[in-house]
């Protein structure tokens, strides 16, 4: 009987210029999948250039991490667009991370994520700017979301994500980063939260109920304190737990 397999994902390439954030190097060494910025919340060219030849080298599966044209705000700030301009933006991003590496999945980022996950006008011009570069991408997003029903029901191969470092609320959205308990710094509580979801697909939530939480990747985000530590004490939880760590996008027998 194969073995359970999970993917472990970060967000990547979230610097801009000279200034960097979080260790992209380290992290490489440790998941599975790169979320890449695409240069709208976060990167430039020559960052993504040097994310995806070194994911590239270390055989981490390479995903556009697209998102609302505001580096300001570092995307997590909710902008209102009429649909075919975000699409196109969306579109713009995948195409241009395309030119450094191969393009493996689709994820939002921040606001953007969030607001997909709820929101049909937003989640369809992810869905379309997807489908028109290259419906094979799978769109990585959480399960049972706006934006999962949108590309199931246009063909799209969906991943589910779950998140081993965030609160979660008891209809199975993230907690907004404003409120208490929305990010989990305690690393016991990290890793034990992402093996469960890997194991059991359940979460539990901020006021201790449980949701259904079927993922094929936890993420863990590479600009908190500490983050290239908790990263590898979620990996080797995942493996303690009889899971095989590798990335969805190119499975191994």
């Amino acid at each position: 009987m194969p073995s359970l397999s999970i993917d472990l994902n970060a967000d990547l390439g979230e610097g801009f210029g000279r200034w960097r954030l979080g260790d992209d190097e380290a992290l490489l060494d440790i998941v599975t999948s790169a979320n890449v910025a695409c240069g709208f919340h976060a990167g430039d060219p020559s960052t993504m250039r040097r994310v995806c030849a070194a994911a590239t080298a270390k055989g981490v599966a390479i995903g556009a991490q697209v998102g609302y044209r505001d580096l300001a705000g570092f995307g997590r700030r909710r902008i209102e667009y009429e649909p075919d301009e975000l699409r196109d933006d969306i579109l713009y991003q995948i195409g241009a991370l395309s030119a450094f590496g191969k393009v493996a999945y689709v994820k939002p980022h921040g606001a953007l994520y969030n607001v997909a996950a709820v929101d049909e006008v937003q989640a369809g011009a992810v869905v379309a700017a997807v489908s028109a570069f290259d419906a094979a991408l799978p769109v990585l997003c959480q399960p049972g979301s706006t934006l999962s029903r949108l590309a199931i029901d246009a063909g799209l191969t969906v991943v589910g994500e779950g998140f081993a470092d965030r609160g979660y609320r008891p209809d199975g959205t993230l907690m907004p980063r404003s409120q208490p308990g929305a990010v989990l710094h305690e690393a016991g509580a990290v890793v034990a939260q992402a093996v469960r979801m890997a194991v059991e697909k359940v979460v539990a939530t901020g006021d201790g109920q449980e949701v259904p939480s079927p993922v094929a990747s936890i993420c863990v985000h590479g600009d908190t304190p500490g983050a290239v530590e908790l990263a590898a004490r979620v990996r080797a939880g995942l493996r303690e737990a009889g899971l095989t760590v590798r990335p969805f996008a190119y499975p191994q027998s």
